[in-house]
């Protein structure tokens, strides 16, 4: 099928005089996650993961992911005719150094330019023009070889009350409009979901649990439009943000507005998120400030509302889940269970809770050697039965009116090993030290990193992907422009300071592959600790309340200050959750967060 295909494409890049063409993972958005109509690169190579990038030429085809996809994309891709590229590890070729090398003189750059970020054409217009060779940024030839390709999403909008939002839509674009003046800005582009979303207080299903609507935005001082499928809002929704002053126009409409703008107009927008396509209407004497969203650090920087509602969601949430791990552990061995079955009964205690609107990704419950693969969820084909052994993973999380979750917990199934053990209770340690972290203000993700990552260092060991990510408010589980890694990446804004109300991720992990896969993941605030000496200090807050498998933890590994952390933590875990359990629950859990 997959083979099929590529001779598809082959046979269109011949048409047009391609020698490469270049399939990105993104949407015209540049999100992370896409709609079904967006799966351009799937679709040419087999390949589920929702980072990476293809590139076909006559003789070869590659795909480009990081190390959370490694082990799936091999396994997914195998027989393919697509070889996998494994971004960052040791001679292995960027795709820019890979293209540079390939194509000659004369040959011809094939990309669809509204799937490519501003910046990344402009990177590779230069590259080809210091081969001699030229780009074709306006075609979309897996669109003319996929027949049965499905329609752009057209889910309904709605309205995301005050009572959630914490701030209204008028004084969000208020304040947008004054940093726009900052900037000396005539007009702002915004064209993540994300963002829009956030600052006109609504949402939709447009991105498979991704509560966002199809649209990009143009603001000025007088208007704001924005541009969508008009079939998505209902009147009454109209008539809401006309009031707010945003006047609604069609999808690919924006194209034209961009083209008939006047001459001469400053407009701010971010060639790192905007598509190329939409750069190249911009009349030619407009001059482009180029800058991080305005929306980016208000959305990540969550009101006093929002944190409020975050906690409870999290209580509702953890409810879900120690009700889960609970029926879990009782359950293995006695009733068939496989991982599929696992996460469709844990949905079913998400979906006891109240205001619970739908998963905030699709469940990764892997069992055993699957645990290995980080990112892995199951299908038919691969779900397997879970049995009274070893370790499961489950990373699961719920979207509800409160907010979004996201959490990974390891449970012992059964009999382990000692070196489990051993890995387990070092990514615990990890985990519980960058939890406990009080930090300067100024510090960002990098500062922190190894308060996560020291257990396992010292073991001469790690885990190939980032400690925390940065959480959306019922948006994406993965926002900027907070994060927590160990290095710098040119493609991200790590750096940021963390600042009080942003929400991160503390997901330390081990995995061996064909083995096993151990992950540790609370989501945390960020909020102030206090002033010394003129010295500003931050501290984290857990929002996640479920315990940690004590059946997995050796507490002769740990300091005393560790097991006090674990301690700590699960006393608070009991007081939040146990008044929503059963008896028998309430029971499981107070053994389950026994002191140690």
């Amino acid at each position: 099928m997959i083979q099929e295909r590529l001779q598809a494409l082959r046979e269109k890049m011949k048409e047009r005089g391609i020698q490469a063409y270049l399939v990105p993972t993104d949407d015209f958005h540049g999100s992370e996650y896409v709609g079904d109509y967006f799966k351009c690169r799937q679709y040419i190579t087999g390949f589920t993961g929702s980072a990476g990038t293809a590139l076909v030429l006559p003789d070869m085809a590659g795909l480009w992911t990081d190390g959370r996809y490694f082990i799936q994309a091999e396994r997914q891709m195998e027989g393919s005719g697509v070889t996998l590229f494994r971004m960052r590890e040791p001679g292995v070729p960027t795709i820019h150094e890979f293209l540079k090398k390939h194509v000659k003189a004369g040959q011809c750059l094939g990309f669809d330019g509204r799937t490519v970020s501003a910046r990344e054409a402009e990177c590779l217009e230069k590259l080809m023009e210091e081969n001699h060779a030229s780009v074709k940024s306006d075609i979309d030839l897996i669109g003319e070889i996929w027949q049965d390709r499905p329609a752009l999403s057209c889910e309904p909008a709605w309205e995301l009350e005050l009572c959630w939002a914490g701030e209204s839509r008028e004084e969000k674009c208020r304040k947008i409009r004054e940093e726009m003046k900052k900037k000396g800005a005539d007009a702002f582009l915004l064209t993540s979901l994300e963002d829009i979303a956030w600052m006109l207080n609504i949402r939709g299903n447009d991105i498979h649990c991704c509560p966002v609507v199809l649209s990009y935005l143009l603001m000025t001082e007088t208007e704001i439009r924005l541009f969508a499928n008009k079939a998505a809002f209902s009147d009454s929704l109209r008539e809401i943000l006309e009031r707010a002053g945003v006047s609604l126009y069609g999808y690919e409409e924006i194209y034209d507005h961009l083209a008939k703008l006047p001459g001469g107009m400053k407009v701010l927008l971010h060639k790192g998120k905007v598509n190329g396509r939409l750069v190249k209407c911009l009349p030619e004497d407009t001059v482009i400030l180029d800058q991080v969203n305005l929306t980016l650090l208000p959305k990540a920087l969550k009101n006093e509302t929002e944190v409020a509602n975050e906690r409870i969601a999290h209580i509702k949430d953890g409810t879900a889940v120690t009700k889960f791990i609970c029926w879990l552990k009782k359950n293995v061995g006695k009733i068939p269970i496989t991982e599929l079955s696992a996460a469709k009964k844990l949905e079913e205690f998400r979906e006891e809770q109240e205001h619970f609107l739908g998963n905030s990704f699709d469940p990764i419950i892997s069992y055993g050697e699957h645990a290995a693969m980080n990112h892995y969820s199951a299908t038919p084909e691969t779900d397997v039965p879970v049995l009274p052994e070893g370790l499961l993973l489950a990373d699961t999380g719920g979207h509800y009116l409160e907010g979004s979750t996201d959490i990974t917990r390891t449970v012992v199934m059964g009999e382990i090993t000692a070196e489990q053990r051993k890995f387990f209770t070092a990514v615990l340690r990890g985990h519980l030290n960058l939890a406990a972290a009080k930090f300067r203000y100024g510090c960002g993700g990098v500062n922190l990193d190894y308060l996560a990552r020291s257990p396992l260092w010292e073991m001469d060991e790690d885990f190939n992907h980032g400690t925390g990510h940065g959480v959306g408010y019922l948006l994406s589980v993965h926002e900027g422009p907070n994060g927590i890694r160990w290095r710098l990446m040119p493609d991200r804004d790590e750096s940021a300071v963390l600042e009080p109300g942003m929400i991160t991720s503390n997901e330390p992990g081990y995995y061996v592959e064909g083995e096993y896969g151990i992950r540790h993941e609370n989501l945390m605030v960020c909020k102030e600790a206090g002033e010394k000496n003129h010295i500003r200090f931050l501290c984290f807050e857990d929002l996640t309340m479920v315990p940690f498998d004590l059946d997995g933890v050796d507490p002769k590994q740990m300091t005393e200050k560790e097991r006090e952390l674990l301690n700590q933590y699960h006393e608070k875990v009991y007081e939040k959750i146990a008044p929503h359990l059963t008896e028998e629950e309430r029971e499981w859990l107070r053994e389950a967060t026994r002191r140690i």
